[in-house]
């Protein structure tokens, strides 16, 4: 069961997740206080943007092994969902709720792992509609035996 499609998309989705500490989230021209003063602003700048990637990369690894209790896949599945949501969303307002500010003239490009989640989120919903889709394939053999 570990072949089937939902695992390549639980997969994607583990891979989107552990791409954030490749890529950035944004970039500046001249550095500013805060998160942008290496002009870089990526997973390692906050402990929350940390744990939030390796916890939803993690949990989307881990549900692929859970081939044999599929409403737990689902569960997690639907957790992964939430934190796919979650990462940009919390990334973007700690950039820009910054308490330090930022410098002005300071010109902020939004980075790649700014729009990963977003892969992630579809990979998901679509390794969730796969996962429902064998529970209805197994409960239907159960009534005909």
């Amino acid at each position: 069961m570990i072949q089937r499609i939902q695992s390549v998309f639980l997969l994607l989705a583990s891979i989107t997740f552990f791409l954030q500490f490749v890529f950035n989230f944004a970039t500046s021209d001249k550095p500013s206080p805060g998160f942008l003063s290496d002009t870089i602003y990526n997973v390692s700048d906050n402990p929350v943007l940390l744990v939030l990637t390796i916890l939803g990369g993690a949990v989307a690894l881990i549900s692929i092994f859970l081939f044999r209790n599929r409403s737990l896949q689902i569960r997690m599945g639907y957790f992964v969902i939430v934190l796919c949501i979650l990462l940009p969303l919390v990334a973007f307002l700690l950039m820009y709720n910054e308490p330090t500010g930022l410098s002005k003239g300071v010109e902020i490009n939004d980075g790649i792992a700014m729009y990963l989640p977003i892969i992630g989120l579809i990979t998901t919903i679509l390794a969730n509609k796969y996962i429902s889709k064998d529970t209805k394939l197994v409960k239907s053999m159960d009534r005909l035996r």
